[in-house]
């Protein structure tokens, strides 16, 4: 039996390194794909540090350029590597910024912020959820939010990080691949793949410690997330047990979007 491999977009980011070597402790070969080349490279050197057997193959690429994908995917044949995972991870990291409080984003921020979380999603959907429907099995998880289903709640911030505003791009993009998560999975299902959504609230990452107490107190739990909530419900995911599940967008957050 070949080795399955997985494909993370994204993957030298917070949650994408995190997800990377969960899949290596899960014996998937990995393909990780970031804009980043420094972290990419660093990420590479953690990960055969640690499993000194882990198949991995990386590219610094552009997602949002179709005969980039094309070539990334043309080179993978060639190695007749089978890719039955991929994660859709990539997004501009929506951060609170010194100086930085419009309530809007400039037409250019706006469609960077698009092409790169939804657009490069639909096209590494297009390229390799076409290349698994063809093999026959597949899994397909785009990595979205809490913000899928709500609205933000601007007063968390305004308090927490001088006036700043959560922009309407995230919002956008996440309730859009929501739409392509339903939309792939009806498209594929015929053929074994499945595409849902992983869709995690607050994850604790350094923010302010004013930040964490609101959203502690608006939490049916009473805490932020971490990375360890995301980790089983992404590996039954990728597994054979879960293949009937597609089109699902799952919720990760405490509680905080049922009240």
């Amino acid at each position: 039996m070949k080795k399955k491999y997985a494909i993370i977009t994204g993957a030298a980011g917070f949650l994408g390194s995190v997800f990377s070597k969960e899949l290596a402790l899960n014996n998937f070969g990995l393909i990780l794909i970031d804009i980043n080349k420094n972290k990419l490279i660093n990420l590479k050197r953690k990960l055969l540090k640690i499993y000194n057997s882990l198949s991995l193959e990386v590219f610094v690429a552009d997602i949002t350029n179709e005969n980039v994908i094309n070539k990334i995917l043309d080179n993978l044949k060639k190695k007749k590597i089978i890719v039955s995972v991929l994660i859709n991870n990539a997004a501009i990291d929506a951060k609170p910024k010194k100086n930085k409080n419009e309530k809007y984003l400039s037409k250019k921020e706006w469609e960077h912020e698009i092409d790169v979380g939804l657009t490069g999603s639909y096209l590494m959907t297009k390229f390799f959820g076409e290349h698994m429907f063809k093999q026959k099995f597949g899994k397909i998880i785009n990595i979205g939010s809490d913000l899928s289903v709500i609205s933000p709640n601007q007063s968390l911030y305004k308090s927490s990080y001088n006036n700043y505003y959560k922009p309407a791009s995230y919002s956008a993009i996440k309730h859009g691949l929501l739409g392509l998560t339903r939309y792939f999975a009806t498209l594929y299902a015929s053929n074994n793949v499945t595409c849902n959504m992983i869709s995690p609230g607050a994850i604790y990452n350094d923010q302010s410690n004013i930040l964490i107490k609101k959203i502690k107190s608006i939490t049916p739990m009473g805490r932020l997330g971490s990375v360890e909530d995301l980790l089983g419900l992404l590996i039954f995911l990728v597994n054979e047990r879960s293949n009937f599940i597609t089109g699902q967008n799952i919720l990760v957050d405490g509680g905080r979007t049922v009240i």
